[in-house]
């Protein structure tokens, strides 16, 4: 994945988190991870419209319950992120950055 484009997230805690951006479906790994629909403002910039985490990345997000709102309020991209360490440590990553950015489809 070296080639493709990433952007670091910063949580409220001051937390850095790394993730790959992606257009709507790309073929994803097998892992458990964390994941924002997201839209581009302008070129390198991001605005997140839905924070969430999975036990499996690979799992298609068509029938995700938030998807609809996040295409309607412009989403167009899926940024995501490894992470192994666990189903705490990813609903601890989606509070954090959540608090930070405040998502409109995660309220």
């Amino acid at each position: 994945m070296s080639t493709e484009e990433t952007i670091d997230w910063a949580g409220k805690s001051g937390a850095i988190y790394r993730y790959w951006i992606y257009p709507f479906w790309p073929t994803y790994y097998a892992k458990a991870g964390n994941y924002i629909f997201a839209k581009q403002t302008s070129p390198g910039y991001w605005l997140p419209i839905y924070i969430g985490e999975t036990g499996d990345l690979s799992e298609r997000f068509d029938n995700h319950h938030k998807l609809a709102n996040a295409k309607r309020a412009g989403a167009t991209h899926i940024h995501s992120h490894v992470n192994a360490g666990g189903a705490q440590a990813r609903r601890d990553e989606e509070s954090d950055l959540v608090a930070r950015w405040n998502p409109p489809c995660n309220g």
